[in-house]
């Protein structure tokens, strides 16, 4: 930016001249910015707690249509209604903004929300950098009017870039929105103000040719550090180089964006718009004190150090189960995810990394002592993590991560689960929101591979909360894609168990398909007896030989997952459209499809 100290100046005495204009809107229009994003912060926070609220209403408004069946068919033949327009609106909204998607690539794409916000953002500030540029003497996009102005508000950006980019943010408590959603705003804000610096950078240098004698002055090397270093961190924070390389991304993203931020501080204190820096560093510090804070709570309050060792299993070549005992404090939501950091496998003390629970944080006083399976007798009492379970209680009182293994940090965590080792593990978390379904009459959960630990707890908890008269779902549809008919085991017994536990007047519908071409691994499916017991299909029972999807056979035994009539398993990958079009012709009254990000929207019927 300039190398002159101002301070905002509104009006001469003799008449506004082109420098007092330009000042004024250099400092006028940042702020204005700021008010526009302000106030459509507000308007998302207005529609998300809305939605939220109107959920809550209608789940408890409805739940007595299913305890009446004649009612409820009466409501469900009820005609059209004024009252439903504006749910129509907003489900039209939902799938408009969430279910069409622009495909970028081979392996991306980006929702028509992902889509409107970019456009809208990109137009706005490049509007406002450019807007009124002309002077007095009539000249069009005066470079002398925009130069600077395209600086302070990329630099007035920086805050709220700063806060998306943390995991505790105020403006995720706001909207309702999880910070990993908002993440994808971060980053497109991030590139947007890094070509605007380009802009500001640029038209420095025109403005001030010859160049050369201003590159002594501290102001403005702290200024070609600040943007060389916000060009190597959009390198490296584009998707190819930070899925394959997370941990290089993880490092260089650290060091980039402290020397981008302590070299734009100095930068822009002769322009007096440091007030737009140093909020950095306080939201920044925030975050990582709260962080710090649940760590303590959660990790150094045991009365024992064995509470925070983790088994790691290797389930395949491509995936670790990660397991341990929740800490005392740490309660979960359906969906959310939480950071690990283990010693052991991270290079860094406090090098962190996100996975979702796959578990369900079940209510230990109202539900697992007393849990009965669908075949048994109405008065009889069961222990939930015993015989009814088995060894899958894991999913129902402990934390459990599905781990898909790539390079660094999850190559060494294999490694310790080849060697069968005890890892030290320090969780952060939760994170994320999870999934209100109660309200809904069918739920469709769709995954494919390790998605599966987004739509287990899922299933998990509607199981739960049908029991408990929380939910007011009659129908579940499980859609599992694998490619090796052997990832089945990862969750077979957990299938069998919750299709065990689930009351009658839930429906569950269990859907796994193969798409992977036939192989020689052959599926060692579970079979379980009434006590609860994990053994291999054996003669001991009445079995059969099937053929699976990967061409192998294997025995199917009236205790084993394939032998029970809510499972179907298939070879290829699911028709989606068709699947959906089946449910939403049977489905009455609201119906939710959830998965991971691939799938994830909701509708209803």
């Amino acid at each position: 930016m300039g190398g002159q100290m101002y301070s905002p100046v509104f009006v001469s005495t003799d008449g506004p001249t082109d420098e007092s204009l330009r000042k004024t809107r250099t400092w006028l229009y940042p702020m204005q910015a700021w008010y526009c994003i302000s106030l459509f912060i507000f308007i998302i926070a207005l529609f998300q707690w809305i939605s939220f609220f109107h959920s809550k209403f209608a789940r408890g408004r409805q739940m007595s249509h299913n305890s009446d069946p004649e009612q409820a068919s009466l409501h469900r033949l009820h005609g059209f209604s004024l009252r439903r327009i504006p749910l129509g609106l907003a489900n039209a909204y939902r799938v408009i903004a969430f279910r069409w998607t622009l495909q970028i690539g081979k392996s991306h794409s980006l929702t028509m929300a992902e889509v409107f916000v970019t456009m809208i953002y990109v137009v706005f500030l490049f509007v406002w950098a450019f807007i009124n540029t002309t002077d007095l003497e009539g000249h069009a996009l005066d470079l002398m009017y925009w130069c600077n102005r395209s600086g302070a508000l990329a630099a007035s950006q920086f805050p709220l870039i700063t806060a998306l980019g943390t995991k505790n943010n105020a403006i995720s408590l706001i909207t309702g929105i999880s910070y990993d959603k908002l993440n994808y705003v971060h980053r497109m804000m991030s590139r947007v103000v890094f070509i605007l610096l380009w802009v500001h950078a640029g038209s420095e240098i025109v403005a001030n040719a010859p160049f050369q004698p201003f590159l002594e002055e501290p102001w403005l090397r702290c200024g070609i550090t600040a943007i060389v270093a916000l060009s190597i961190l959009c390198a490296v924070s584009l998707r190819p180089i930070r899925a394959h390389a997370y941990e290089l991304f993880f490092y260089i993203h650290f060091a980039m964006v402290l020397t981008f931020l302590i070299c734009a501080y100095f930068h822009t204190r002769y322009d007096a718009l440091t007030y737009w820096i140093y909020p950095c560093f306080i939201i920044w510090g925030l975050d990582r004190l709260i962080r710090v804070l649940r760590l303590v709570v959660f990790n150094f309050g045991f009365t024992s150090e064995s509470m925070m060792n983790a088994t790691a299993e290797l389930l395949s070549e491509d995936f670790v189960r990660l397991r341990l005992h929740p800490p005392s404090y740490f309660r979960w939501a359906p969906g959310q995810s939480a950071y690990l950091i283990i010693p052991s496998v991270s290079r860094l003390p406090f090098e962190a990394h996100p996975f979702t629970i796959s578990s369900i944080d079940s209510n230990h006083s109202d539900v697992l002592d007393e849990l009965e399976p669908r075949d048994q007798q109405p008065n009889t009492q069961i222990s939930f993590a015993g015989p009814v379970l088995g060894s899958s209680a894991q999913f129902w009182n402990e934390l459990v991560f599905f781990i898909n293994v790539r390079k660094g940090f999850t190559a060494r965590l294999k490694e310790a689960a080849l060697r069968g080792d005890k890892v030290k593990v320090f969780i952060d978390g939760p994170y994320g929101p999870s999934p209100n379904l109660g309200s809904y009459d069918t739920s469709v959960l769709i995954a494919g591979g390790s998605g599966v630990s987004y739509t287990l707890p899922l299933l998990l908890d509607i199981i739960e909360c049908v029991r408990n008269s929380e939910s007011r779902c009659r129908r579940v549809v499980f859609i599992w894609s694998i490619r090796n008919a052997d990832h089945i085991r990862w969750i077979d017994e957990t299938l069998i168990r919750a299709l065990q536990i689930a009351p009658p007047s839930l429906s569950v519908s269990i859907c796994i398909h193969v798409t992977g071409a036939p192989g020689a691994t052959e599926v060692p499916l579970h079979s379980y007896g009434s006590n609860g017991d994990t053994k291999p299909v054996n003669d001991h029972f009445h079995s059969e030989l099937v053929m699976l999807p990967d061409g192998k056979a294997t025995e199917k035994n009236e205790n084993s997952l394939i032998a029970m009539e809510s499972v179907k398993l298939q070879n290829g990958r699911p028709d989606l459209p068709v699947i959906l079009k089946d449910e939403v012709e049977m489905a009455t009254g609201r119906m939710s499809v959830s998965g991971n990000s691939i799938f994830i929207f909701t509708s209803t019927d």
